[in-house]
């Protein structure tokens, strides 16, 4: 089983940090329609976890997704990590995120990814605070070490049931390989752009369950320089020193010039689901369970 999914924040992460810039619009309009004309001609769908902000600053976007017949989920409502929010903060930013959707598109939204994948041992409460909002399938665990944290100790790299306080959701959690001996992400994000095409379809194709995840910033080409310092604070929340700030445009710009091609390639050479009709295939009853 193979996922494809995609995180909507680009133009809504434009608008509020950089000033709303007409030719970065522009770009992010024509990868979407490419990337949407693509599913189109393979007749296959994908969740878009899109931010809830978008809904509201950007509707059009996310209207143009649903209308393709594409699973929207939710990403948060301001692309703000989660290891940075208090338990109040999620429940109010959950709650703005899935209503602003749920009134753009007028259906549901079920599923849930967490910006930088930022739920992890030491915000497992998470959990409980996305079943209040009405979640009922999330995709935010990164079963490995990472920069942000990651859940390496989560136990499962194959979609779980989690049971966490009263909470139970359907977890779908991002697919790993071993690297030299350490647990490496490969099919999504930095990763994809990292590895050959070679050798992601490799591992795909041996493993049972795998799960994509792309952002149309990992697919443009590079543009733009180095963040400023106060960009960097502002956007990131953390030290905007010159050596963060240049590991980060190293992450962000590495094998941009080839990345869009190469999703084309996987897609067209490839069958993927949706969580939602995922959901309806696993066999939920012999899943493995993960209390937390």
């Amino acid at each position: 089983m193979k996922i494809l999914s995609f995180d909507i924040e680009e133009w809504y992460i434009e608008k509020m940090y950089h000033g709303g810039r007409k030719a970065e619009y522009e770009s992010f309009d024509y990868y979407l329609s490419e990337i949407l004309s693509c599913l189109e001609q393979k007749g296959a769908k994908a969740t878009f976890f899109c931010v809830g902000g978008m809904a509201r600053e950007f509707p059009e976007v996310i209207k143009k997704i649903a209308e393709g017949g594409h699973e929207i989920g939710c990403h948060s409502d301001a692309h703000v990590w989660l290891t940075k929010l208090s338990q109040n903060d999620l429940l109010a930013d959950t709650r703005a995120a899935v209503d602003s959707l749920e009134q753009c598109i007028g259906r549901k939204v079920l599923s849930y990814r967490a910006p930088a994948f930022s739920i992890g041992a030491g915000n497992k409460w998470a959990f409980e605070i996305l079943a209040q909002c009405g979640i009922e399938r999330d995709a935010s665990i990164f079963p490995a070490e990472r920069d942000f944290g990651g859940f390496a100790n989560f136990g499962q790299k194959v979609p779980s049931i989690v049971k966490c306080g009263d909470a139970v959701l359907k977890e779908f959690p991002i697919c790993t390989a071993k690297v030299l001996g350490k647990e490496i992400a490969y099919s999504g994000g930095g990763y994809f752009r990292f590895f050959p095409l070679w050798f992601v379809e490799k591992e795909m194709n041996k493993a049972e369950y795998a799960m994509t995840y792309f952002h149309i910033g990992d697919l443009t080409p590079e543009r733009g320089g180095l963040m400023s310092k106060e960009e960097f604070e502002e956007y990131f929340k953390e030290p905007g020193t010159l050596i963060n700030r240049y590991k980060r445009y190293v992450k962000s710009n590495l094998g941009k010039k080839s990345a869009f091609s190469r999703m084309v390639k996987l897609i067209n050479s490839h069958d993927f689901e949706t969580l939602e009709s995922a959901s309806k295939i696993i066999d939920w009853q012999n899943a493995p369970v993960v209390e937390l």
